[in-house]
């Protein structure tokens, strides 16, 4: 298991490659990224983009040995006859009935939610009326070089002071590759956008203080060790306009008139059926 682990260490930081791009094989069969974020999303009940940035990477590295783990079990149960087995044929019946009756009522339920006509006047009247739900806050995006002792973080700190523009940009993914101890060090420390509140606290404070294409000239120190910080970019506060959420507010619209309309429909169902 020690090879599966070093081989899942080395890929699960890989979030940005595609999402078919598989993995790693087990026996033949792949685990892709669309297979790690499923379960991700799963796990999070979708909310695996408010996780914060240090720790998606240590997630989908428990994502990715779980999905590994699983798939040398039921390798070892077919080859053990687990699958000819009355036990399982039984327990997959009875799955199978529960899970069909399942799928039938999701299709049903969102067949009679797709009748369901939303006007444009309506869309507009609840965009209107509810603007403070579209404001997408300041956002920054940063990268960092985290190392363990603040002396290392002085040090790279000292070999960046000369540098200015692209130079200083350029030489700051090169120690980040090099020394960094993050999972974002393969991708130059790149953190992505985020928003006030997703890092730690002195890290949080620090990056939102900076100004673009500036760096910190004093570590930051956090429970993680000591960070040196650059500000790629930064995103004023902003309103999302009607077209780009129309399709939400349609979709909570649509739910919200469900509840009507699925309670109307099920006294139909009882004054039709025979309950005893």
């Amino acid at each position: 298991m020690k090879a599966v682990t070093k081989l899942v260490s080395s890929l699960a930081i890989l979030s940005t490659i595609s999402m078919a791009q598989t993995l790693v094989t087990v026996n033949g069969t792949a685990v892709t990224q669309q297979d790690v974020d499923r379960e991700l999303m799963t796990a999070t009940q979708g909310r695996f983009n408010q996780v914060p940035t240090e720790k998606q990477a240590e997630f989908r590295k428990q994502v990715l040995e779980q999905l590994v783990a699983k798939e040398l079990v039921y390798d070892d149960a077919k080859k053990t006859g687990v699958l000819t087995s009355n036990e399982y044929k039984a327990k997959y019946e009875e799955v199978t009935e529960r899970i069909k009756k399942e799928i039938a009522i999701q299709v049903w339920q969102k067949r009679e939610v797709d009748k369901i006509a939303i006007s444009d006047a309506e869309l507009k009247k609840y965009y209107e009326s509810n603007k403070e739900e579209f404001i997408e806050n300041d956002s920054v995006n940063a990268r960092h070089i985290l190392v363990e002792k603040e002396a290392d973080a002085k040090s790279i700190i000292a070999q960046l002071k000369p540098l200015k523009g692209d130079a200083l940009k350029n030489k700051f993914i090169e120690i980040a590759k090099a020394k960094s101890t993050c999972a974002s060090a393969s991708e130059g420390g790149d953190l992505g956008y985020f928003t006030a509140g997703q890092m730690v606290p002195a890290f949080n404070d620090k990056a939102f203080s900076m100004k673009v294409k500036e760096f910190t000239t004093e570590p930051v120190k956090t429970q993680f060790g000591y960070h040196v910080i650059y500000i790629e970019d930064k995103k004023a506060k902003t309103a999302k306009s009607f077209p780009d959420v129309k399709p939400f507010i349609e979709q909570r619209l649509k739910m919200e008139k469900a509840k009507a309309v699925m309670l109307t429909k099920m006294k139909e169902l009882e004054k039709k059926a025979v309950i005893k």
